[in-house]
């Protein structure tokens, strides 16, 4: 069973940096992902990258701010959030080998989450 543990997450102001990370219990060859749900709203795909780190996908929300990088050998994927802003509170989830379109939630692994707030 594929385990997928977050963490990184806080509470940082607007304009700082955080950077969060995917830790998995077994080496993924397939795509991952980086998804956030606000309060009060439903989660949201920010992005993915294939298993070769080849190919990467940006929401539009976060490109040019964001950017999502993975170690195979270290088995994590990571998310540099940079320029964070008020509207990036969320909890973010990472999720691996997708059963539908990579641009949906249909994913099979999903992580726990963890928490990102930022304050103005």
């Amino acid at each position: 069973q594929v385990q997928l543990v977050e963490s990184g997450g806080g509470l940082a102001q607007a304009g700082d940096s955080l950077r969060l990370s995917c830790a998995a219990s077994v080496r993924i060859f397939s795509i991952m992902g980086w998804f956030r749900q606000a309060p009060g709203k439903g989660r949201v795909l920010l992005g993915f990258i294939s298993w070769n780190g080849g190919t990467t996908y940006y929401a539009d929300s976060v490109k040019g701010r964001f950017t999502i990088s993975r170690d195979n050998d270290k088995r994590t994927m990571n998310l540099q959030m940079n320029s964070l802003k008020p509207e990036d509170t969320a909890v973010y989830y990472c999720a691996a080998e997708p059963t539908g379109s990579y641009y949906s939630l249909e994913y099979k692994y999903w992580g726990r989450g963890t928490q990102v707030t930022i304050s103005s």
